[in-house]
């Protein structure tokens, strides 16, 4: 277990409590999310369904409104069939529950998109107000709809991908906690931050905490996130893993919470990017390999990303 060191300055507003028995496995997430859940309110009042959506991925999402749509139009067939065959005028030839289920549903379908084929119409009063108000429930949900595609789509990302540990490697006279980041997409990065907070276990008046220390990077700031960034934390006096060896580091149970931020040119915003490291991915004694090369006919550089995490074991 590591003990505090007196000559460096903990953060006090780190957002998180010093209370180590209220915490779970990690306080970020490797996707950047908190390893939070909160209670003691209702879905509807601690969840954001809007932050929901645009946070799910594709696949899910696609499913998300897919079910949404077959739902709603077996809720209208079902209202359809409850009302009596004689409401839809051209469907009485059909016989049989499952088949005037598939025309009720087929009607639904085309009341709610608006398409209305007109092979099928309802006849009355309340199967005429059921479908008008089906109509009007369609054209609100695909507005919403619409309206999430279009956010989802551009919705500003920083499209970062990073290494999956990180590393203490020789460095000059000494060693230093290494990292490596890079832009995933074809976007442009420029004025490109980072910032690197770690949390650890100390012993303080005879209890275990959890201190936080903002750790200074050899270079906190570029101009270009163009090729791959290996942030570097140097292991010297201003650290506060200054001394400490490869089991006191894991028995501390630190965690690396790092933030990166840029302008994208394209978005004409900034974006940022988070993730995490634990003691159980952090390699001691390694040294990333080169993550970029130039091209076999010597005119363009390539930053290879299936690259970003190779290593190689050495002595510190």
């Amino acid at each position: 277990m590591a003990r505090e060191r007196n000559n460096k300055r903990s953060i006090e507003n780190s957002g998180f409590g010093s209370n180590t028995s209220a915490e779970g496995r990690r306080l970020v997430n490797k996707d950047g999310t908190l390893n939070l859940r909160k209670t003691g309110a209702g879905i509807l009042e601690r969840i954001s369904w809007y932050h929901v959506l645009l946070r799910l991925s594709r696949a899910r999402f696609l499913v998300v409104v897919f079910c949404f749509y077959t739902v709603i139009n077996l809720l209208f067939a079902c209202i359809y069939l409850a009302i009596g065959p004689q409401c839809l005028k051209g469907s009485s030839e059909v016989s049989g529950l499952s088949a005037r289920f598939q025309q009720a549903f087929f009607f639904s379908s085309q009341t709610l998109t608006t398409v209305g084929y007109g092979h099928i119409s309802p006849d009355g009063l309340t199967a005429n107000v059921v479908a008008s108000l089906e109509s009007f429930m369609g054209i609100m949900s695909f507005a919403l709809v619409t309206g999430l595609f279009f956010a989802r789509f551009s919705r500003p990302r920083a499209y970062l991908v990073f290494s999956h540990n990180v590393l203490v490697s020789p460095y000059k006279t000494g060693k230093a906690l290494m990292l490596r980041v890079a832009s995933q997409r074809n976007n442009h990065l420029t004025d490109a931050e980072a910032q690197v907070t770690t949390a650890f276990h100390v012993i303080e008046n005879g209890q275990r905490v959890t201190k936080f220390y903002q750790l200074p990077l050899e270079i906190a700031q570029i101009n270009s996130l163009a090729l791959s960034w290996t942030l570097v934390h140097v292991l010297d006096e201003e650290s506060p893993f200054y001394n400490m060896s490869e089991q006191a580091l894991r028995d501390s149970r630190l965690e690396l919470m790092v933030t990166v931020k840029a302008f994208d040119d394209h978005y004409s915003n900034t974006v940022q990017q988070r993730t995490s490291y634990t003691a159980e991915e952090l390699i001691y004694g390694a040294r990333f390999n080169p993550a970029f090369r130039r091209s076999e006919d010597g005119g363009t550089t390539l930053l290879e990303l299936d690259k970003i995490n190779d290593y190689e074991r050495v002595a510190v």
